[in-house]
C-alpha cells in the first residue's frame, strides 16, 4: 500500500528551514554585516515571543535566526518583520561576513564595514553555480575568517589581500591568495571579474573545486590577473 503521508521539508519559498523536531521551522531575516538598530532588535524579539519561538540563535552569518516557528505562523511572522530573508539556503551568495574594521575597531587597517556593505548590497542572494560565501576583515586578525570563504578580503596597512576558494565543511580548504595591496576600488573590480567568471563556469562546483580543477594560473588568467 502506498503511503500518501505528507513529509515536511525546508520551505525555500518562505525562507524557512525545517528543524530537528521535523515539525517547526527557523527563519533568519537579513541583517547586513550583523549591524542592527535597537528598534529592529526589539521587533525581532517581540515577534519571536508572539509566535512562541523556541529560541533566538545568533548565526555564523551574522544573522538572528528565529527558531521553532510553526508552519502556519511563517507568513505572519515575515509580514510583521518587514525584513528581507537572509540567503541561508540555495545556490547563491549566502552571506558577506564583516568585522568592525576602522568603523569601530582600534585594530582596523581598512574599512571592512564600508566595503562589506557594498558587496552585500550588490551580491547577497545572487544565483551562482553553487553556494558562495564572502568575508571582509579590516586587519590580519581576520575576525570574519576570510581565508575559509569562497572569496575573502583581508585588510592590511597597504590595502586588501584577496583570496579565493576557501571553505569549511566536510572538505575544508584554505583560500588561494590571488592579489595583494588592493584599494577598495580595485577590490570591487576584481570581485566583479571573479563573480562573472564563476557565473559562466557552468558546472555546479564550489569555486575552490573549480580552482583545483583548472589550476590557479589558468584561473588568474581568466580573471585578468
Amino acid at each position: 500500500m502506498v503511503s500518501h503521508e505528507y513529509v515536511k521539508g525546508d520551505l525555500p519559498e518562505k525562507a524557512a528551514i525545517l528543524q530537528r523536531d521535523g515539525e517547526t521551522y527557523a527563519i533568519a531575516p537579513h541583517i547586513p554585516g550583523g549591524i542592527i538598530y535597537p528598534k529592529t532588535l526589539r521587533k525581532i524579539a517581540d515577534i519571536a515571543e508572539k509566535y512562541g519561538a523556541a529560541a533566538l540563535k545568533l548565526t555564523s552569518a551574522q544573522r538572528i535566526a528565529i527558531v521553532g516557528l510553526k508552519e502556519e505562523n511563517l507568513d505572519a511572522a515575515w509580514a510583521e518583520l518587514d525584513l528581507k530573508p537572509g540567503a541561508a539556503i540555495g545556490l547563491c551568495v549566502r552571506s558577506i561576513k564583516i568585522c568592525p574594521g576602522t568603523t569601530f575597531c582600534k585594530r582596523g587597517k581598512q574599512d571592512a564595514v564600508g566595503l562589506g556593505l557594498k558587496l552585500d548590497e550588490k551580491y547577497h542572494g545572487m544565483q551562482l553555480p553553487s553556494k558562495f560565501k564572502m568575508a571582509v576583515s579590516g586587519c590580519q586578525n581576520s575576525c570574519s575568517e576570510p581565508i575559509i570563504k569562497d572569496l575573502g578580503l583581508m585588510g592590511t596597512a597597504k590595502g586588501y589581500t584577496l583570496s579565493v576558494g576557501g571553505s569549511a565543511g566536510p572538505r575544508p580548504r584554505l583560500g588561494d591568495v590571488v592579489a595583494k595591496d588592493l584599494s577598495e576600488e580595485q577590490a570591487l573590480d576584481l570581485v566583479e571579474r571573479i563573480i562573472n567568471f564563476y557565473k559562466g563556469y557552468g558546472k555546479p562546483r564550489r569555486i575552490g573545486e573549480v580552482l583545483d580543477e583548472i589550476g590557479i594560473e589558468k584561473f588568474k588568467a581568466e580573471v585578468g590577473l
